[in-house]
């Protein structure tokens, strides 16, 4: 699928990655949806400056009347049923290693939480989305993942596990969809430079991994979304249950 054929939906797409990501497709000519839950000020900002190829509607997408309901309004705005979904919304969760729970405090609730937002939302999104592609014979979804469960180096128990929960879905639903011509992958991210998550990061977190990184940087948010756009685009028509680590090379399996 061309990008000017696409329309694209953006879950937490209204601030920090997902800015970034919605920005990242609209300049390539897709319409795109900007799923937000408690951003509405800089989604619908966000949507205001973009133009009318970009609406922001509400969806909490651990709820799945509201996520049919946002692909119901896309099809609706744009007449044509979504053809990629990129998953990236994140339950609420700030990347400071010094205030996350290790072991022995950490509770269940910490994990239900993330795997709601990153496995329940995905789960969610993907059986929405699923009617329209196979109308259309083809769609794309892509995941938003980390690449803590390559490389641990901080104690986020709960985010990474929901993560790798996702990885494992990526896999199962590339198996299940590909006969309908659905391809789903995933884009891992280290650290980014800099998103509202990653805004409580010391400044010596990030010289760190930038000094350990063959580029000598941290990647940012519009070089993740980069990635992001080869897994929709037709260059990658023949890929699907894949990994990609996007961190400027400090995690290279």
């Amino acid at each position: 699928m061309d990008f000017a054929d696409q329309l694209v939906v953006v879950t937490g797409g209204g601030r920090g990655l997902g800015a970034a990501l919605v920005r990242a497709f609209t300049k390539q000519g897709a319409r795109v949806v900007i799923d937000y839950r408690g951003s509405r000020e800089q989604a619908e900002a966000l949507a205001g400056e973009l133009g009318d190829q970009v609406i922001a509607v509400a969806a909490d997408v651990t709820d799945q009347a509201q996520v049919d309901a946002l692909f119901a309004t896309a099809h609706e705005r744009f007449g044509t049923p979504v053809t990629t979904v990129v998953n990236n919304a994140l339950a609420d969760f700030a990347f400071n290693g010094d205030a996350r729970s290790h072991a022995d405090p950490i509770t269940w609730g910490e994990f239900a939480g993330q795997f709601e937002g990153s496995v329940r939302g995905a789960l969610h999104t993907t059986q929405a989305a699923l009617p329209g592609m196979r109308e259309l014979g083809a769609g794309r979804i892509i995941n938003v993942g980390t690449n803590l469960f390559q490389n641990p180096v901080v104690p986020y128990h709960d985010y990474t596990a929901a993560k790798a929960a996702l990885l494992s879905l990526t896999r199962t639903l590339a198996a299940d969809l590909g006969p309908d011509g659905i391809a789903v992958n995933m884009v891992s991210g280290g650290l980014l430079r800099t998103t509202d998550a990653s805004a409580a990061t010391p400044e010596a977190v990030f010289d760190a991994i930038a000094a350990n990184t063959p580029l000598r940087r941290v990647v940012t948010p519009e070089e993740f979304a980069d990635a992001a756009l080869f897994f929709a685009s037709p260059w990658s028509r023949a890929v699907t249950g894949q990994n990609l680590v996007v961190d400027g090379g400090l995690v290279n399996d």
